[in-house]
């Protein structure tokens, strides 16, 4: 049974053979014989093979040229205006139920994981229309735009909610996770955040010493933390749909995370910031360490590059960039290569050295004596 490896397990679960509950069981007694884990600690996959990127370029084919043909029949009818809020929309609508349609064979059936991933990507635009013509009828897009995006996430986020309920695809967390993020730049900044923050004065409006706004990502990046770590405390031996649900949030949530921390600590400027920001740095590895996620410390770190380099090349002269980014990319790739190298051990070492605390049994498990 030791031999038995992951991939064999998730494929009796994906056929309906196993239970998640029955493969983890399986797998933890597997690894406690072999006294190891095995060495697929964090399974991801997009696809499973060329089938599936085929599949995916058909529908997206398909799919291009049925909104077109929506958005032409918008404009070729006699009144494009009222057709297009109406008549098109409804159209939409009907793609709503299609994509449902389609992922119950392709999602449910097939269990294919790109064209799963297209399909639901599709639905959310094709509710989206619907939404914002529903909303219309209620609100004044143009005077209440703050509680015209605010409804709108919530609708957003239930109609996607009802899609994972229904086809436990783990990548429709993202979807739901901007939708929260949309929320929460709703509620913690101005109606002109809305629509100038991402594009003006962003290493202000994240400080969080100048910005509420920076403070919306921060609990954003914390509640989509506090999501992955559900999913993944349900299964720790990652194998299953929860883990993969985990994997997306935590995706999501590194980047908001060190956003907002970063960017404060480097407004900071020299010295005390730029101390703070190393120590939120070695933190934020101990915490992957700890929850054995090697994809939120690359998220992560790999935006604190973007992070800096764009910084660098705002406040710096030109010879001084390539130099500053050359020597931030350089000590990085040194320290995620010595990571990845020794993850293990350090993992096992730093488990060992902390002492019990509520939820460590159901992380995942590392070596044993």
């Amino acid at each position: 049974m030791a031999d038995l490896s992951w991939a064999d397990l998730r494929a009796a679960v994906a056929a309906g053979h196993l239970s998640e509950a029955q493969a983890a069981s399986v797998q933890a007694l597997a690894a406690a014989r072999a006294n190891h884990r095995a060495a697929e600690d964090e399974p991801f996959e997009l696809f499973r093979g060329f089938a599936e990127i085929f599949v995916t370029v058909g529908l997206g084919i398909l799919i291009a040229g049925a909104f077109g043909l929506t958005l032409t029949a918008g404009v070729l009818l006699p009144d494009p205006q009222t057709v297009f809020t109406t008549g098109v929309v409804m159209i939409y609508s009907l793609w709503a139920v299609v994509t449902w349609g389609l992922a119950e064979y392709f999602t449910r059936k097939r269990r294919m994981v790109l064209p799963s991933i297209l399909l639901v990507l599709t639905y959310g635009a094709s509710v989206l229309p619907l939404a914002i013509w529903c909303l219309g009828h209620v609100f004044s897009l143009q005077s209440s735009p703050k509680a015209v995006v605010l409804t709108l996430s919530v609708v957003m986020a239930g109609a996607l909610a009802a899609w994972y309920r229904r086809f436990r695809l783990p990548f429709t967390m993202v979807l739901i996770a901007l939708c929260g993020l949309a929320g929460c730049f709703v509620l913690f900044g101005s109606t002109e955040d809305l629509f100038t923050a991402p594009f003006t004065a962003f290493d202000e409006t994240m400080d969080l010493r100048n910005s509420t706004l920076a403070l919306g990502t921060l609990i954003f990046g914390l509640a989509a933390f506090a999501g992955g770590m559900w999913f993944d405390m349900r299964d720790p031996h990652r194998l299953g749909r929860a883990s993969a649900s985990g994997f997306w949030l935590h995706l999501c949530a590194a980047p908001a995370l060190v956003n907002t921390v970063a960017m404060t600590f480097i407004g900071m400027g020299p010295g005390l910031g730029y101390a703070l920001l190393a120590l939120s740095l070695v933190a934020i590895a101990l915490l992957a360490l700890i929850i054995d996620r090697r994809s939120f410390l690359t998220v992560g770190i790999g935006y604190l590059i973007f992070l800096v380099s764009w910084l660098t090349d705002a406040e710096t002269p030109t010879d001084n960039w390539f130099e500053v980014s050359a020597t931030v990319l350089f000590f990085t790739g040194i320290v995620l290569t010595a990571l990845g190298a020794w993850w293990t051990g350090l993992r096992v070492a730093l488990m060992r050295a902390l002492p019990e605390f509520p939820g460590k049994s159901a992380l995942p498990p590392y070596k044993t004596e």
